[in-house]
């Protein structure tokens, strides 16, 4: 097997470098959701824990707000609102997200190997010295700080009790972040060192630290990464959301700002807050998850259930974003979203199962019949004015980017496609 090389700050990766050995599916002992069996080892291997900046970037813009979050009580209805003018898709229905009604699925006797005792008690946060305020989103306030004992600088995540509004006691969301967090072990996932907390009962995440989060990264630069880079940057994406998935874990709100990295180029997955686990049948979930740059356009127009499919989306917009340093599709409103993606990618026809989507009849939606992604993202470029990408490169966009979800491409075929292989056959 090839495995990418180390690599600087100021260029990752070239053109050139092979990034990934091919592996056979067959050979693949890992179970998937769609198969219908859990393997909690997922992609396995050591890993290295890493720090999270929080979700919310320094770099924020009006397409990059949370649009709701799930309440601690989550059969209670959801009222927050985009804060743009006008009734949401959304709003034209309610949903709840009961766990009691979820399916029992027996998973095998295998351990965690990240998983802590929390029965043990947890450790104090003045063990560490706080340094400055890394940042500040929607689900706590990040600090970079130093352990006293060992002197090595770790990431304090405070968390916000007050985030889930209504409810008394410790949010859900933390709950769930931290809870995943430390069971989960993976190089692309952020993982959690342990939990402290202060003499007021406020708690703590401490992870270990990072340098950049994906989006602060991309607008501090002054051109678009490299083929090779963005390479190098996805095949770690879709490990992680591989491992996510294979331990029947929805993001629900991958965006580049939530992507860590550091001056190795390691990208960390960060932000699990409006996470969840799911079963198999499905079941209604909130629609009000993702933010609106990223979001599926089944949320968008109203689905009542949704699976991986709404990550995969959520890849390819930030593939785009990698090779164009700007994200494809910035609405301000789910109106505008949904009118944006159309625009760019023509009106789906009855076969996408959108057509038939509550929010499609309401909107009344104007037909485009051309796809315009291949003129975004060229084969060749005489300008230099849009990015270049190749056949390969196109296709796999192209089947992130599938109106109908079940015809969307999955984390594990992604990972086997030939963009990723052509250039180790070339070399």
């Amino acid at each position: 097997m090839v495995h990418p090389p180390n690599i600087s700050l100021s260029r990752w990766a070239s053109d050139s470098d092979s990034p990934r050995a091919p592996r056979d599916i067959a050979d693949d002992p890992c179970s998937s959701p769609e198969s219908g069996e859990i393997q909690r080892e997922g992609s396995g291997g050591s890993r290295t824990r890493v720090s999270s900046s929080d979700g919310e970037s320094s770099f924020e813009t009006p397409g990059e707000n949370y649009y709701g979050e799930e309440l601690c009580d989550e059969n209670m209805n959801i009222d927050k609102h985009d804060g743009n003018a006008g009734v949401g898709i959304n709003q034209l229905y309610s949903d709840s997200e009961d766990d009691v009604d979820l399916p029992k699925i027996e998973e095998p006797a295998v351990p965690m190997r990240g998983s802590i005792n929390m029965l043990q008690g947890c450790r104090s946060v003045f063990e560490y010295e706080k340094l400055n305020k890394i940042n500040e989103g929607t689900y706590g306030v990040v600090y970079r700080a130093r352990d006293k004992k060992s002197g090595e600088i770790v990431a304090l995540k405070k968390v916000k009790m007050d985030v889930d509004k209504g409810c008394d006691g410790f949010p859900m969301s933390a709950l769930r972040e931290i809870n995943i967090l430390l069971s989960f072990n993976h190089p692309s996932v952020v993982g959690v060192k342990e939990v402290v907390m202060d003499d007021f009962d406020g708690v703590y995440m401490v992870m270990e630290y990072m340098e950049y989060d994906l989006k602060g990264l991309m607008d501090s630069m002054k051109q678009p990464f490299s083929i090779g880079e963005v390479k190098y940057l996805m095949l770690q994406l879709l490990n992680g959301v591989e491992y996510l998935h294979d331990n029947w874990v929805l993001h629900r709100d991958l965006k580049s700002s939530n992507l860590l990295v550091n001056k190795e180029g390691e990208l960390k997955i960060c932000d699990l807050g409006l996470s969840r686990q799911y079963g198999s049948p499905l079941k209604p979930y909130t629609p009000l998850v993702v933010t609106l740059w990223y979001r599926a356009p089944e949320i968008l127009l109203g689905t009542k259930q949704y699976s991986t499919a709404i990550d995969m989306w959520s890849v390819g917009c930030i593939m785009a974003e990698l090779l164009a340093k700007d994200a494809l599709f910035k609405g301000k409103t789910e109106v505008d979203q949904i009118d944006k993606i159309f625009r760019m990618l023509g009106t789906p026809d009855e076969k996408s199962g959108l057509s038939k989507l509550p929010g499609f009849k309401v909107n009344s939606v104007k037909q485009q019949c051309y796809n315009h992604l291949r003129k975004k993202f060229p084969a060749a470029s005489f300008t230099g004015s849009s990015p270049v990408l190749s056949e390969s490169g196109f296709d796999l966009l192209k089947r992130l980017l599938s109106y109908n979800p079940a015809e969307r491409i999955t984390a594990r075929d992604a990972l086997n496609h030939n963009w990723f292989l052509l250039q180790i056959l070339l070399t």
